[in-house]
């Protein structure tokens, strides 16, 4: 995966990693996303999985652990990094925004 197509986060990338900062399986995933955005967004398995390959290939997350029925994974300092810039990346848009919208 080209550094260019992370240079901004999907709303489903920074959700996903967002939970892996504590080592999570595929469907604490999907559970923990949807109870951070409040059910306003929804990340489908086919997305996940596919995501989390491309994460674990470039290293911004790892395996934490494997019992043969589900793996569990984490996210790595590569990938605390990315989604820091990309957070302040967002409080800046929302920053930028106030004096026009509010």
């Amino acid at each position: 995966m080209a550094r260019e197509q992370l240079q901004n986060l999907t709303e489903a990338m920074y959700y996903i990693l967002l939970t892996l900062t504590e080592p999570r399986h595929g469907y604490a995933i999907i559970q923990e996303v949807e109870k951070i955005s409040q059910g306003s967004f929804v990340v489908g398995p086919g997305t996940l999985y596919r995501l989390l390959a491309r994460f674990e290939k470039e290293k911004i997350i790892k395996l934490y652990a494997d019992d043969g029925r589900r793996k569990s994974y984490l996210i790595t300092e590569k990938g605390y990094k990315m989604l820091r810039a990309e957070y302040r990346r967002l409080k800046q848009l929302v920053e930028n925004s106030k004096d026009i919208l509010e």
